[in-house]
């Protein structure tokens, strides 16, 4: 009997656990609007990359090198198109721009990058201020990625998000850090 009251005691604790410590909920952004335009305006113009979040710290290599990346996220030419520019500082204090085509799937949330058919970006909301998170996934990784308005964001965004994405079964966290002047961003 007593192995019984434990057992029903432990339950209840783990389903009050539980519903204390949920994941907080996000909310997923379209890249269309419910009125076909193209991709929403708020969205556009210049963002920081602050911090990203894997399983693996494998799926971050990539960013190991990098101190800062700034983009811009312009509307193409060829409608439901998006054009990212970026410049990456990198560790040693070079700059490396980078271009990427974005394609704009139709009453979805989901982005094809050109030329990486294997790759899948999806946008969310952010509780942040003039933030923004990317989820992309390819071929043997996922990660998501904190985007803000600001380079210097305030701390409790970086939090929220790295609390969100180890709900999320992220493992691994990076945060860029920005010891160096961001390089000049060029749209060409």
């Amino acid at each position: 009997m007593f192995h019984q009251i434990w057992a029903a005691l432990l339950y209840l604790y783990g389903i009050l656990l539980n519903s204390i410590y949920q994941c907080p909920e996000h909310s997923q952004l379209t890249t269309l609007g419910m009125d076909g335009k193209e991709f929403p305006e708020p969205h556009l113009g210049r963002w920081y990359f602050i911090a990203g979040a894997a399983p693996t710290r494998e799926e971050l290599a990539t960013f190991d090198p990098v101190d800062n990346i700034v983009f811009n996220m312009a509307a193409a030419s060829t409608p439901i198109q998006l054009q990212l520019h970026a410049t990456i500082r990198t560790k040693n204090g070079l700059c490396v721009p980078r271009k990427w085509t974005y394609h704009l799937t139709e009453e979805s949330t989901h982005l094809r990058t050109e030329g990486r058919p294997d790759m899948k970006t999806e946008l969310f909301s952010s509780s942040c201020p003039g933030g923004i998170m990317l989820k992309e996934m390819g071929q043997g990784y996922q990660r998501f990625l904190l985007y803000n308005r600001s380079p210097h964001p305030p701390e409790k965004c970086v939090e929220e998000f790295q609390s969100l994405t180890s709900c999320m079964d992220s493992k691994a966290f990076l945060l860029m850090p920005r010891d160096q002047e961001a390089c000049e961003l060029s749209n060409n």
